[in-house]
């Protein structure tokens, strides 16, 4: 592959007026703000109508304490999400959308899709057993998979730049299956706190509510999160896709992946039909080992990127962007948080934010680079990886020192200390890319 163009190095100065003279100005609805705006308020109306609905049901009684239930698995939920996340961490802002968009709108979906099928199947069928069964197997993967998948879409489309791979994939996905998983317990707890009300049945382990909690919140908080995560991976395989495999093959990977999800959770929502022990028979020898197998692709998938990041920036410390030690601290979850400890220690939270910056913008870069090598980089290439540079370059006064010494503490072996000259004000010289 021959070398990408070269460009002369950033200045610390303007960067001179847009190539057109003058920057485009965005017609109304293409503003971030209003596009912002609308979404959000769509969001709040679907999480009140979905607060009404889900009340109307339970009770307020019942409303509350499913409440109080259904929030225990979300914190951890999410932290793991976003331990996975830690190579390049996506910006908090795709995680509140996706977990609203489960919580609110994919619930509100699937909530009136779902009732209005069952009750046109019973009307159809004169068979209310039958057509609880379809619904559970049939309607809810379908409706309840496609719901969450919108998500998933909107940031691919939306947020390409923070959606490069499979790690992004399932973390967005993961969260936007949380947040309608927090909604559905909601309903499921509710309702089995309003059973008990009714018998007369007080707390306890033999209560419905305590039996709905131990199935859904300890046994398998993770399901909704598995289903939709296989969707993630379809979408995250496609985004590294090269332009030139065309187009048909970027929309068949998230298809088949959300084909995966819908198949999935029916076989998950079928197997009470399977007798007494059919939940535990398919939760031990299904469930369990594809969320292993989930969970050991997801970590396989970030050791790789920290693989990349050793290997593609050595580059830009030959061409004088990077200092000596960074490849090796980039590359090293170890290193990486002994850098923002030190970071936030000497210089406080400004200089540990800007080390976390630039951690995820040096991840950024190598993986750029890496698709580029393998010539699966979009047309945007060089902008986007000198804007990748002159970020890095900006916060290079406190992630230098920090990522110097979370190397140094890092290494296996010690690492003489490198003289990186006296400061400069100025980028260096940039070299063409490597073979």
């Amino acid at each position: 592959m021959a070398p990408y163009p070269t460009y002369p190095p950033p200045q610390d100065d303007a960067l001179g007026p847009h190539p057109s003279g003058a920057v485009p100005h965005p017609r109304w609805w293409e503003r971030k703000g209003v596009r912002a705006t609308g979404l959000a308020t769509l969001l709040a109306l679907s999480g009140a109508v979905i607060v009404a609905l889900v009340r109307e049901q339970t009770g307020t009684e019942g409303f509350l304490v499913g409440l109080g239930l259904a929030v225990l698995p979300v914190p951890l939920l999410i932290s793991a999400f976003r331990w996975l996340d830690r190579v390049r961490p996506g910006p908090w802002r795709n995680l509140v959308f996706s977990f609203a968009w489960g919580a609110c709108a994919a619930a509100l979906i699937a909530i009136v899709a779902n009732s209005f099928a069952t009750r046109w199947i019973e009307t159809a069928t004169a068979d209310p057993s039958s057509a609880d069964t379809l619904g559970a197997t049939v309607i809810a993967p379908i409706v309840e998979e496609s719901a969450k998948a919108a998500a998933v879409l909107l940031v691919f489309l939306f947020r390409r730049r923070d959606f490069s791979g499979i790690v992004d994939g399932i973390v967005i996905a993961g969260v936007t299956a949380t947040g309608f998983a927090f909604t559905e317990n909601i309903l499921y707890l509710g309702n089995a706190f309003g059973t008990d009300q009714l018998s007369g049945t007080g707390p306890g382990l033999s209560s419905v509510t305590a039996a709905t909690f131990f199935v859904r919140i300890v046994m398998s908080p993770f399901a909704h999160p598995l289903f939709t995560v296989l969707t993630g991976i379809g979408f995250g395989i496609a985004a590294l896709t090269a332009p030139d495999r065309g187009r048909a093959r970027r929309m068949l990977l998230p298809a088949a992946g959300l084909l995966a999800a819908m198949g999935m959770h029916a076989f998950w929502n079928g197997s009470s039909s399977l007798g007494e022990y059919g939940f535990f028979a398919v939760y031990a020898a299904f469930m369990v080992p594809v969320f292993g197998l989930v969970t050991w692709l997801a970590v396989f998938v970030r050791q790789r990127e920290l693989r990349t990041v050793r290997q593609e920036l050595p580059a830009y410390v030959a061409a004088g962007w990077l200092a000596t030690p960074e490849p090796f601290a980039l590359g090293s979850l170890k290193a990486r948080r002994l850098a923002r400890e030190f970071a936030a220690h000497y210089g406080g939270r400004p200089a540990a934010e800007a080390v976390v910056a630039y951690e995820s913008y040096a991840t950024s870069l190598a993986l750029l680079r890496h698709r580029g090598r393998k010539g699966r980089a979009g047309a945007d290439f060089v902008a986007r990886e000198r804007e990748l540079l002159e970020a890095l370059w900006e916060r290079r006064g406190y992630a230098r020192a920090a990522l110097a010494y979370g190397s140094q503490v890092a290494a296996p072996v010690w690492l003489p200390p490198v003289y990186a000259g006296p400061p400069v004000n100025r980028a260096p010289a940039y070299n063409p890319y490597l073979r």
